[in-house]
């Protein structure tokens, strides 16, 4: 999911000279769950870390060609100063809020960007709800989205439930993870699919995901990890605890 900005401005190019419209998360949603035929053809993009090369070259990019993006904030990074995570400066709340005069989305990214399978309950409750608290006053603006940190745990069924719940319960409407292929009518709206893009996709290859022909890795990814479920049950490993108030997982 690293993309050069070089390599990025010419997919963004490709999206524009092929009528592609950038749209929000809100209005994919609203026209998957209606089942509406669209004539236009409509992506949404989406940055995960809230890192400040977005701000610098991502931004100019999409600004050329009108498109809005939706970028995900792990709020504990995002300071009056630039902050690192992993290495690298993100936004400091000035730039978010410059950007969002010009009509890019902030979504949650949890506050710490933990992973959310080792928390309880209650810590993980804390970190959706408080990262989403945290931009609504710092934007004045209601965050609707909500991306999920790290790989997403597809066939725990136990905790998927559980955080749809809390992810409801906090108010969020929409949300995306690491599911690879595209959002359809039986998708998930909190837990929607996505395209991962890098310097590699020359045209030919990001066409070839635009048009669907990614969308069959998903099935294999749940395949692949109900697999090594099992590979751990049958070899009599540890079962994995989020917490004494959560039930146990495999």
């Amino acid at each position: 999911t690293s993309t050069s900005p070089q390599k990025f401005a010419s997919q963004m190019k490709y999206l524009h000279e092929n009528g592609y419209r950038a749209a929000s998360l809100t209005e994919i949603v609203s026209q998957l769950q209606r089942q509406a035929a669209v004539a236009e053809k409509r992506v949404v993009i989406t940055f995960d870390d809230g890192y400040r090369d977005f701000y610098h070259h991502a931004f100019p990019v999409l600004n050329q060609y009108g498109f809005s993006a939706t970028v995900f904030l792990p709020t504990a990074y995002i300071g009056e100063h630039p902050v690192q995570f992993k290495g690298k400066d993100c936004l400091t709340w000035a730039e978010v809020r410059e950007l969002n005069n010009h009509g890019i989305l902030f979504g949650s990214h949890t506050v710490t960007h933990p992973q959310l399978r080792e928390l309880s309950v209650p810590a993980i409750n804390k970190e959706i709800a408080n990262s989403k608290t945290t931009i609504e006053e710092k934007l004045g603006t209601a965050v609707n989205s909500f991306a999920y940190p790290y790989a997403f745990p597809q066939t725990d069924l136990n905790f998927t439930n559980m955080l749809r719940d809390s992810l409801r319960r906090a108010g969020y409407q929409n949300g995306v993870c690491t599911i690879v292929g595209r959002a359809n009518r039986n998708s998930e709206p909190l837990f929607l699919e996505r395209l991962p893009v890098n310097s590699c996709d020359d045209r030919a290859l990001f066409n070839a995901k635009l048009a669907g022909a990614y969308d069959w890795i998903s099935k294999s990814q749940y395949v692949a990890k109900m697999v090594k479920a099992r590979l751990r049950s049958s070899d009599g490993g540890a079962k994995h605890r989020i917490s004494n108030d959560f039930p146990a997982v495999q």
